[in-house]
């Protein structure tokens, strides 16, 4: 490969199993030269198969609660210890509404659920800087990235309150990333990928006949999980140093199409 992370560490969240994009990410930062900490929550360590990728990439797995400033603090500290210093990249690569795994609809929600989705889904990305930061884990010109989806800026309607959970992280990312790139000299960014077949997005209702109008929308297809991995080690790299505060769309082109003529085709058709 490119050796675009030899000598950086870091921490990558979320990788369930082999459709997971945080999988891909910790195999391409593992053909790029880094080492890593790999963690999850502990109930989704009992349902993924992490150790597998730890065994493949020679990283060492930390169970933590992204909700829980005190794993989290744990998390840090530890992976520091592990790696031997301070941290180049961190990928935030978590999601989950109940109100979606449970059936509710977004306009007659269990509000205990919404506040359980957006503690996950985007406090734990405002909780897990403000770890970083303050114990100032992260070394100059790093970078954190997280993952999110342009339902922040459009209706999707079965994409439910985790809409308003992505709008909410892209808003951290900004203001959070202020303040790390002021004080630190750290990016934070998020990436707007394409719907993606991983274990959460094939949850979403109607999500495939959603991935098959997005692949007819987009001049150039869906991104893959692949693809997105190796957009996020662009990012993780030097040589996007002074990319910080952006929402990145990453989505063939779909963000900017209004209509295409293969959906044209289609209803002109019928």
């Amino acid at each position: 490969m490119y050796n675009l992370l030899k000598g950086k560490k870091g921490i990558i969240f979320g990788a369930l199993d082999q459709n997971s994009i945080a999988w891909k990410v910790a195999e391409r930062a593992h053909e790029e030269g880094a080492e890593f900490v790999l963690t999850n929550a502990p109930i989704a360590l009992r349902m993924g198969q992490l150790n597998e990728l730890a065994e493949k990439t020679g990283s060492q797995v930390i169970p933590a609660d992204a909700t829980s400033m005190e794993d989290l603090t744990s998390l840090v500290e530890k992976s520091m210890e592990i790696l031997g210093g301070k941290l180049d990249f961190v990928l935030h690569s978590i999601g989950m509404s109940v109100n979606v795994r449970k059936g509710k609809h977004y306009t007659d929600p269990n509000y205990d659920f919404t506040t359980k989705g957006w503690d996950v889904s985007a406090v734990s990305f405002h909780k897990t800087m403000n770890v970083l930061y303050n114990k100032q884990a992260m070394n100059e010109w790093g970078s954190i990235v997280a993952l999110t989806y342009m339902a922040a800026q459009r209706v999707f309607p079965d994409y439910n309150d985790m809409a308003d959970n992505k709008a909410y992280l892209e808003s951290i990312a900004r203001s959070f990333g202020y303040f790390f790139g002021r004080d630190h000299k750290v990016r934070v960014n998020t990436i707007s990928q394409s719907p993606t077949v991983t274990t959460a997005g094939s949850g979403v209702k109607g999500f495939d006949g959603f991935l098959a109008y997005a692949e007819k929308m987009s001049p150039l297809g869906n991104a893959t999980a692949l693809e997105c991995a190796d957009y996020t080690i662009s990012l993780f790299s030097d040589l996007t140093k002074k990319v910080t505060l952006q929402n990145l769309f990453h989505d063939g082109g779909f963000s900017n199409m209004g209509v295409s003529d293969a959906v044209m085709e289609r209803f002109t058709e019928e």
